[in-house]
């Protein structure tokens, strides 16, 4: 799974981009600065656009997060900010 976002700065939400479809579940997890779990978001196949739209995130705090996915055992880091 290689994914980027479109985006490394968000205000509301995150538009996740797949390389290819996908074909088993991807879990996304948004980690503030002090390492808490802020929320989450489990993307079900099957998703052919090989894009994810995360919305909601409005409500969280602005600052630095990282943003880990997941899919079987590959797994991927991203910074990313939230700002007015």
């Amino acid at each position: 799974m290689l994914a980027k976002v479109k985006s490394s700065v968000f205000i509301d939400s995150l538009t996740l981009e797949f390389e290819n479809a996908l074909t088993s579940p991807v879990k996304a997890v948004l980690i503030d600065d002090k390492g808490k779990i802020c929320c989450s978001v489990e993307a079900e196949p099957p998703i052919t656009k090989c894009s994810y739209s995360w919305r909601g995130l409005n409500d969280l705090p602005y600052g630095v997060y990282t943003l880990e996915l997941s899919q079987g055992s590959d797994e991927q880091k991203m910074r990313l900010v939230k700002r007015v």
